[in-house]
């Protein structure tokens, strides 16, 4: 990939925003800090943007809280990570039409990018976005500062489960080991830091017994949904994320291919969906309702309330995927 353009753009600015999408991860988090850090490096000035707060789990990624709700209008770049779908940035959209400043992307999803007038590098064959950036740095030779590697470690491991998931491939392993040997990186420090940092509270340990209770099995246990409503959301979602603490279960139990979290918000539904068992088909399942993402992890926002008949869809569309499997 070419990367030429984006020098371009970063030598003609002075002042940068760096964007993370309305549902921040481990990706989205380490790679906007990564790349903040790398060009303060070139000298210049950069805000970091994410219109919700960073939930308390994800503060293990030194450099957090550089990241502010409040957008700077007059930055002369903006560059979005980690998503190419304006439906991910629309309250960043309020704040600030960023279609009007020039917009770089750098995503790995593998979906139709919907914002605007962006110059966008997007491989989907990364595993995650910092692997893009890593390999950004390495063609224009820009150094990568310590605590960005440790970020992009971070991120990586995120999106890949920690080396396991099926989007991890040699070139995520080189990207992970050159960031680790290149900068004497300590991983057992790093996960001690992750784990202490991003333990769950009791109570939400407690509410997981709660959540885990509601889950609906559907096609001879193919498929495992819940419902996580509005007032759980505000509640616990800070702690820790409710759909990952649905999914985290679901790994090692046979015969479950697929599991979807349905989150409900007064104007609107989000569904994360992630393959369990040989059903990599998440991202075709989200397209279809406006979303994206990979084959084994995806997702979807839909403005509409009406949750049974979205179930309802949603699995008449896992059955049609799963007989064309």
């Amino acid at each position: 990939m070419n990367y030429s353009a984006f020098k371009t753009l970063v030598e003609q600015s002075s002042t940068i925003t760096v964007v993370q999408a309305e549902n921040p991860d481990a990706d989205s988090l380490g790679s906007a800090i990564a790349l903040g850090e790398i060009l303060q490096k070139l000298g210049k000035t950069v805000h970091q943007h994410c219109a919700v707060d960073i939930p308390k789990y994800l503060r293990y990624i030194n450099g957090w809280e550089q990241v502010s709700a409040e957008f700077d209008t007059k930055s002369d770049l903006v560059i979005i990570v980690d998503t190419s779908a304006e439906s991910l940035v629309e309250k960043t959209m309020q704040l600030f039409d960023i279609t009007t400043t020039p917009t770089v992307i750098f995503d790995h999803h593998k979906s139709e990018a919907t914002i605007q007038n962006a110059t966008i590098f997007n491989d989907p064959t990364k595993a995650a976005t910092s692997e893009l950036l890593y390999e950004c740095t390495q063609e224009l030779e820009w150094e990568i500062p310590e605590n960005a590697a440790k970020a992009m470690i971070y991120s990586i491991l995120g999106d890949t489960l920690g080396l396991t998931s099926h989007g991890t491939t040699n070139s995520t392993i080189a990207t992970f080991s050159s960031l680790v040997i290149d900068h004497n990186i300590n991983l057992g420090q790093l996960d001690e830091r992750r784990r202490e940092l991003g333990k769950k509270p009791f109570s939400i340990f407690k509410y997981k017994q709660a959540l885990m209770s509601r889950v609906e099995f559907h096609f001879d246990n193919q498929l495992a949904t819940v419902d996580i409503p509005l007032e759980e959301i505000k509640e616990h979602s800070d702690l820790y994320n409710p759909a990952a603490l649905f999914m985290e279960e679901l790994r090692p139990v046979e015969g479950i291919r697929m599991a979807i979290a349905f989150k409900v918000y007064e104007d609107r539904i989000t569904a994360k969906l992630r393959e369990i068992n040989d059903a990599p088909f998440c991202n075709r399942l989200a397209e279809h309702f406006g979303g994206g993402g990979h084959p084994f992890a995806a997702g979807f926002k839909v403005k509409r309330t009406d949750l049974a008949e979205l179930k309802k869809e949603v699995l008449k569309q896992f059955y049609d995927l799963s007989e064309q499997a």
